[in-house]
């Protein structure tokens, strides 16, 4: 009894109610694979320990974290579910769901019927994106419905042929979702309480990619950086008036890359496609992406990179899946990993690590700073695929499979 005490309390520790543990959206605390704190400082050897594993339902949306409770949005039959549990024994502590109607389409079939955009949770409230491209906002307390939002009268086609995937993005009073589909569609910026329209960037014969959208300040200028089918473009976070834009296309239209920004750089990729990094200029004229260097021996397909120090580290969709580091001023390769290592990975740093979550349940844990493809340690953390991004928190992984979230323990 004493032992199931102490792990119960040791369960509750891993997160408790440091903010420093959250993993509130789609890639973390800042949406770009980093956490705020170090997993652990010693990673065990043979295996990490299983905490709990619960059904949850299926699809790609990946857990995200606040205080010391879970949430996760998946197909449960019919229904699309949003729950929230509690991270110290994976007891559910609400649900909200809603019938959902969605067939894929024949090439997407693999990748099952389940929400693919990633749960935000932003001042209180958790703001879902559902696989046919409806906003739903919910207390996160509670699961109460605060508002939603469904666009199908508005767009002839409200999501993209493969099912809306662009995660929500929380900037102060304001949650922007890119809505719509097919070559029409709309960047929207809602008031977070209310779910009104605040302002609307909606480019004439285009519509939303698969890509999420970041926050990022280039020249002094806070601005939404957005893949759309058809660009990437930079965005006035305060009321949507367009800086600048490229043309980025892939085939079949499946820009699903989020973008990496360090500095005035904007980093993109996409399937066959290489690495490109744009330099953003701002001059009196105006503002200008102009190419500054491409990488054509790696290209990500649907696996957004990470930048460890000088260095853009990603998986590469090339020989059968690698994990590659590229100069981060010139692209130039610094290393590449060995190939077949499968057809996804989610990229994690983790204070001194570099966390490897490949879609076959392998996770990969190397030094970040390594100059060379060395991982110091291989867990097993899925008996099926793992398409969904993990969420991490000091000691502790959580890995949402086809259907099950699991709890994995580093001590």
């Amino acid at each position: 009894m004493n032992r199931i005490v102490s792990m119960a309390v040791l369960a509750a520790f891993i997160v408790g109610s440091d903010a420093r543990a959250d993993w509130p959206q789609w890639r973390g605390p800042a949406r770009n694979g980093v956490a705020a704190t170090a997993v652990t400082a010693r990673w065990p050897a043979g295996s990490l320990t299983r905490g709990w594993s619960i059904d949850v339902g299926e699809g790609h949306s990946s857990p995200v974290i606040t205080g010391d409770r879970v949430y996760v949005h998946s197909r449960v039959g019919a229904d699309e579910v949003i729950s929230a549990f509690a991270i110290a024994n994976g007891r559910r502590l609400w649900s909200h769901k809603e019938p959902v109607a969605y067939t894929p389409t024949s090439a997407a079939a693999g990748h099952g019927s389940g929400p693919k955009a990633t749960p935000l949770l932003h001042q209180g409230r958790l703001y879902a994106f559902g696989i046919t491209g409806i906003v739903t906002c919910l207390d996160m307390a509670t699961g109460r419905l605060v508002w939603r939002r469904d666009f199908s009268p508005q767009f002839k086609e409200p999501y993209p042929v493969f099912g809306a995937a662009q995660s929500p993005l929380g900037d102060g009073d304001r949650v922007i979702v890119h809505v719509g589909g097919g070559a029409n569609g709309a960047l929207i910026a809602f008031d977070a309480a209310t779910g009104v329209d605040r302002w609307t960037w909606a480019p004439s014969g285009d519509g939303p990619a698969y890509a999420s959208p970041i926050i990022a300040t280039i020249h002094g200028v806070r601005q939404v950086v957005t893949f759309t089918e058809k660009r990437v473009a930079g965005v006035a976070a305060a009321d949507g008036s367009p800086l600048w834009s490229a043309p980025f296309t892939t085939m079949y239209d499946q820009n699903a890359v989020t973008p990496v920004v360090s500095g005035d750089l904007v980093i993109v990729s996409g399937i066959e496609k290489g690495v490109t990094a744009l330099r953003i200029h701002r001059e009196s004229g105006g503002w200008t992406a102009r190419p500054a260097w491409e990488a054509k021996d790696a290209s990500f397909y649907m696996s957004s990179p990470v930048v460890v120090g000088a260095r853009l580290i990603g998986f590469s969709h090339r020989r059968k899946g690698q994990l590659v580091a590229l100069d981060l001023a010139t692209g130039r390769q610094a290393w590449a990993g060995p190939g077949r290592q499968g057809e996804n990975a989610s990229l994690v740093v983790a204070g001194p690590d570099l966390l490897v979550l490949n879609d076959g349940g392998e996770l990969l844990v190397l030094k970040a700073d390594a100059d060379k493809f060395a991982p110091v340690a291989t867990y097993g953390v899925a008996e099926s695929a793992t398409w969904a991004h993990p969420a991490v928190a000091p000691n502790a992984i959580l890995v949402k499979d086809v259907r099950r979230l699991t709890l994995w323990r580093t001590s």
